[in-house]
């Protein structure tokens, strides 16, 4: 393949520079869907059979101790009962009066819920094979950002290269620079050498991207890029930023012209795939 220097050079040939990750076949997944879920339907529907109303049935199954369950039941309540709520928000136990004060008016009758579950085969294929979707979600993320971390960390061996390698907590940038200006922004790796920040890292796997949901991602990337350069500028530091971003998602849309536009930017921004890890980031690029 051709010497390029730029992330947009890469575009035409861009399939040969993304990963793949594995993905599994449908109706294949519906056994092990079916066993994992079934508990989780059983007791919906024993909770659900205890309940005079829905706000009943929410708080019960707020009181749950087990969190796996609890969350699992929480997306059962948002298919059957308030679609409109996200599960984030169901699964916060300290938020469940909130939740009922300021939702609860739109939960669906507990009648029409009981109604709707029990017409519905146990366990419900469609419905497991929906929550096994969620199972796996940030999986291909992950592995993402851990074999970044082996790459980088076995090109630049005397380098400090950390952050959360699966999951985990970002690292804040008040955590780097203590009179940093939004000292809660996250970023996903930061490679020191010493006590010299060498680079902010930010990484994501894009499976699937488009319309809104790209202009977002690289919108926000664009705002914490100026934010990040400002403020290394005016300290006279070295810092760089790096993007790191994978999967079919960037052959989408305007992906790779939006993060090729994103590096354009500075000398000091570099996107790049897992594959061109190695030949773009250098000892010289972080030092320069």
């Amino acid at each position: 393949m051709k010497e390029r220097s730029k992330f947009r050079e890469y575009k035409d040939e861009g399939a040969d520079w993304i990963t793949l990750a594995n993905g599994e076949y449908y109706p294949d997944i519906l056994i092990d869907a079916c066993n994992l879920y079934r508990p989780v339907l059983e007791l919906f529907s024993q909770l659900l059979k205890s309940s005079e109303s829905s706000i009943r049935l929410f708080m019960q199954i707020n009181e749950l101790t087990q969190p796996w369950m609890r969350v699992q039941l929480s997306r059962v309540f948002k298919k059957y009962v308030s679609p409109n709520t996200p599960v984030e928000m169901l699964k916060k136990k300290t938020k469940a009066q909130w939740i009922c004060g300021e939702f609860g008016k739109e939960f669906r009758q507990i009648t029409k819920v009981q109604k709707a579950f029990m017409g519905r085969p146990m366990p419900d294929e469609a419905l497991c094979a929906v929550m096994w979707e969620y199972k796996d979600r940030g999986k291909k993320g992950y592995n993402l950002t851990e074999r970044m971390f082996e790459l980088l960390r076995s090109k630049f061996p005397d380098y400090n290269i950390s952050g959360p390698e699966r999951a985990g907590r970002d690292i804040l940038m008040g955590e780097v620079f203590e009179d940093y200006t939004k000292p809660d922004r996250p970023a996903d790796f930061v490679i020191k050498d010493g006590n010299d920040v060498l680079a902010i890292g930010f990484a994501r796997y894009d499976s699937d991207r488009g319309g809104a949901q790209e202009d977002d991602r690289t919108g926000g990337y664009s705002f914490a890029t100026r934010e990040i350069l400002e403020y290394t500028s005016k300290r006279k530091l070295k810092t760089k930023v790096i993007f790191v971003n994978d999967g079919p998602g960037l052959l989408l849309g305007s992906m790779w012209d939006d993060y090729s536009y994103l590096e354009d930017s500075s000398d000091n921004v570099m996107v790049v795939t897992l594959r061109m890890i190695t030949d773009r980031i250098t000892i010289e690029w972080l030092n320069k």
